[in-house]
């Protein structure tokens, strides 16, 4: 290809007055670019960039609604041939970090040097011709990685350097990710990611195989290896295992490897499932997986129940007494029966999202607002890819909700009413009352009645009173004893006391509900 095409440009911020001073400060036409327009947040951006086949964008970093991140982000699932040239006035390391994870080709600060803008677009210009030059490895990066996001490639037909009689899938990943990887440099990361991709693709070239890599996720390399020969199945295996053993030492590698195929137009099925195999690293610690072991683990693997019920009572608990040692307990203890009965990390994850759903709703009940603010989407186990990377995450968010339960003030009188009903429902046999219950927590009748009512909207003889007609109804329609008995079992000394407080509450006296209650079984 020609380098007379000029590269097509778009500017992206969200004020206007910048937009124009970028397009006008610079001699555009001289360094071969076509500025095709000015979009003024992400999501607008996103819309010309498939408008103007735009090849690359000069975007600020800070904008409303999507911001730049967001959009290089976006970009890299739906357009990832388009460049970034992100600008910014914050000199923020993690800004920088995240920018370049994403693909983003350079990282400018405000305000902004002319010379070296012009320098870095130059060198983008170039790589894009030089990308264009090659094509073949390029179109067959882009169409690989089309098969694995979306399970179509939007360049229709399949680039004949991939042409071959068999194929398969390697998704390789570098073992705890986040323990190991999440805090350096951007810069030596990517040499990392660099040598990675290079001994993968060199070992099967070196075999024999021709191979191509892309990069789906930061920790997540997709290859896929063709063979002009149809091979055997222990060959091919030898093969994979091999190029993942030959890195091992040297990074942490470990690797799934789906089933051979022979039609390339089935490489997104094969890519989810050798992507899917990488969960089943934790429960033995293997380097190379097959498809059979993910089957012979399946078929073998019976999970324990989980009471998230429990857990989140527990937690709650903890969190309204501020006690980060039991906080910390807890979800140690949680994490420690996972390894212990073999469960994966997916399990894991859905696990952690129902309690977290069932503790913000136990939470909320108790007056607590901003319950979603610091808690993340789905954990990414591409990045917290172990046992104890997921841990730390599980435990960041709970020690979140303890930092905004302690800034918030919520009243502390929460697990007071809790331990209260406890005690009031293990005695309610007795004829208990509310100065005893205050007694034993330590604190004064007057204020245990206040937020007692507070907090459950009752009364003490109301709620107590509700607790032993529960029992009683119970008891009338699952036993043959005497309402006389039944009103001692459940605390009235006095029956005919019994007898008007049960109506009150049910509108018919114990043995007209017995009867009622024997009628309906009769009915079943």
């Amino acid at each position: 290809m020609s380098n007379d095409r000029r590269i097509r440009m778009l500017i992206v911020d969200d004020e206007p007055v910048i937009c124009e001073g970028l397009r006008c400060t610079i001699n555009w036409d001289e360094l071969g670019v076509e500025v095709v327009g000015e979009a003024y947040d992400g999501k607008e951006a996103l819309q010309m960039v498939q408008e103007h086949d735009v090849d690359f964008l000069l975007s600020d970093i800070r904008m409303e609604d999507m911001d730049g991140l967001q959009l290089a982000e976006q970009l890299k699932q739906q357009f990832p041939r388009v460049q970034v040239i992100m600008i910014s006035g914050y000199e923020d390391f993690e800004y920088a970090r995240q920018a370049i994870r994403l693909g983003v080709s350079d990282y400018l600060l405000k305000p902004v040097d002319i010379e070296e803008l012009t320098t870095v677009v130059s060198k983008v210009v170039t790589s894009i011709h030089k990308r264009e030059q090659e094509g073949v490895p390029q179109e067959a990066k882009l169409w690989l990685l089309d098969m694995a996001r979306h399970g179509i490639s939007y360049s229709k037909e399949v680039p004949t350097s991939l042409h071959g009689v068999q194929f398969r899938i390697l998704a390789t990943q570098l073992d705890n990710f986040y323990e190991r990887y999440s805090t350096i440099p951007p810069v030596q990361y990517k040499e990392i990611q660099d040598r990675w991709m290079s001994m993968i693709q060199g070992y099967l070239q070196h075999s024999g195989l021709r191979a191509v890599s892309v990069f789906y996720h930061e920790n997540l390399l997709i290859t896929l290896a063709v063979s002009n020969i149809r091979l055997d199945r222990k060959t091919w295996d030898e093969l994979l295992a091999s190029a993942i053993l030959s890195t091992e030492k040297d990074i942490g590698l470990y690797g799934g490897a789906s089933l051979p195929y022979d039609d390339l137009a089935d490489t997104s099925a094969y890519c989810a499932e050798a992507t899917e195999l990488l969960s089943y690293h934790v429960s033995e610690g293997l380097l190379v997986l097959l498809p059979e072991y993910r089957d012979s683990i399946g078929m073998n693997r019976i999970l324990p129940d989980f009471d998230i019920a429990e857990r989140v009572k527990r937690l709650v608990s903890a969190l309204f007494k501020q006690d980060q040692d039991e906080v910390k307990e807890l979800v140690a203890s949680m994490f420690q029966l996972f390894r212990k009965e073999g469960f994966l990390l997916p399990d894991i994850v859905k696990i952690y999202e129902e309690l977290f759903a069932l503790l913000r709703q136990r939470l909320r009940k108790s007056g607590m607002t901003d319950l979603d603010y610091g808690h993340n989407e789905t954990p990414n186990l591409n990045v917290y890819n172990s046992y104890t990377g997921l841990e730390v995450l599980v435990l960041k968010e709970i020690q979140q909700l303890l930092l905004l339960i302690d800034k918030q003030g919520i009243d502390k009188s929460y697990w007071i009413i809790e331990k209260a009903k406890k005690y009031m429902n293990d005695h309610y046999q007795s004829d208990l009352k509310a100065s005893e219950v205050a007694s034993w927590l330590k604190i004064t009748p007057s204020y245990f009645s206040y937020i007692f009512k507070q907090s459950t909207g009752k009364g003490f003889t109301e709620y107590m009173n509700e607790a032993k007609i529960d029992q009683a109804k119970e008891l009338l329609a699952t036993t043959h004893d005497k309402v006389f008995e039944i009103a001692d079992k459940v605390g009235y000394k006095e029956y005919k006391y019994f007898v008007s407080v049960f109506k009150s509450y049910t509108g018919m006296t114990p043995k007209e509900y017995r009867g009622l209650s024997a009628s309906k079984d009769a009915g079943k």
